[in-house]
């Protein structure tokens, strides 16, 4: 028997589906969403302050989609509270979503919406129908997560891809026959517009880093197998971080920097200004 809390959920998305149908798009408004909402990053990041830059963001009406509308973000961007009523309307009033993860199930796109699909990383890894099992959160169904990915991958108009290897690999393992865009990742601009001695410690200073030490960045992904309940993973690692204190602390900082699914909130206390 279905619980309360699913009954109302699905008679809301029923609702959703329904109601959407008289929404017309607006040619100006744009959703923006990075990491299921859960931070403000990655590719929709870049493209949006770029935006920002030119004063696009003037022009056209930017939403946020947030699962804390309390981040701060430049420019004119509207946030609003990811799943609820605004979010809802504006997935069906903005000609252009742009995320960088699969979106909602129930999510309708609207036929005049065109959806950029930007993604989050590289396939280093097996992706999606390229995966011959798959263990999320205790769930094994490699069939049924095939299903469900090829059926979101199925809305994406367009997929921005960092390189022809990327391409290849992204056509195959997300089913996807759209128009691949091989621009390079927006994110990854930065590294080379902006190295520079300036920018870098414009960095250090905001972080608190000694300008005369360098950084070590560690951005472990995730691990499908370690995790504390559905859709919520533990930060899975074998990194000594007492031996790497002792060797590099002199010379070095480390940064640490979780992958989105990661909810694990670490004392890092014990390694004073080295984390």
């Amino acid at each position: 028997m279905p619980t309360i809390k699913e009954i109302i959920r699905d008679l809301a998305i029923a609702a959703y589906k329904i109601g959407s149908i008289f929404i017309p798009v607006k040619d100006n408004v744009i959703l923006f969403e990075s990491s299921n909402g859960r931070n403000y990053t990655g590719n929709p990041k870049y493209i949006y302050e770029e935006m920002v830059r030119q004063g696009l963001d003037k022009k056209y009406k930017c939403i946020w989609s947030f699962q804390n509308p309390a981040i701060e973000i430049p420019g004119n961007g509207e946030k609003i509270k990811r799943s609820r009523f605004k979010f809802l309307y504006y997935s069906r009033r903005s000609k252009f979503w742009i995320f960088d993860s699969r979106h909602q199930y129930y999510l309708r796109k609207n036929k005049k919406t065109k959806y950029i699909q930007t993604w989050h990383g590289t396939p280093l890894k097996k992706l999606a129908l390229d995966m011959e099992k798959v263990n999320m959160s205790g769930h094994q169904n490699i069939e049924k997560y095939r299903e469900n990915f090829a059926k979101n991958t199925s809305a994406w108009d367009y997929l921005i891809s960092q390189n022809s290897y990327s391409s290849e690999i992204f056509k195959r393992a997300f089913a996807f026959d759209g128009e691949m865009l091989e621009i390079g990742y927006p994110r990854n601009d930065i590294l080379i517009n902006e190295n520079n001695e300036t920018k870098i410690n414009e960095i250090k200073n905001k972080l608190g880093i000694d300008k005369n030490k360098k950084i070590i960045l560690y951005a472990p992904t995730w691990r499908d197998n370690e995790y504390y309940d559905s859709g919520v993973y533990k930060f899975a690692t074998e990194m000594d971080f007492n031996a790497m204190k002792n060797a590099l602390s002199d010379d070095y900082v480390l940064i640490v920097k979780f992958h989105y699914l990661v909810k694990d909130k670490i004392n890092w206390e014990d390694y004073g200004d080295f984390v």
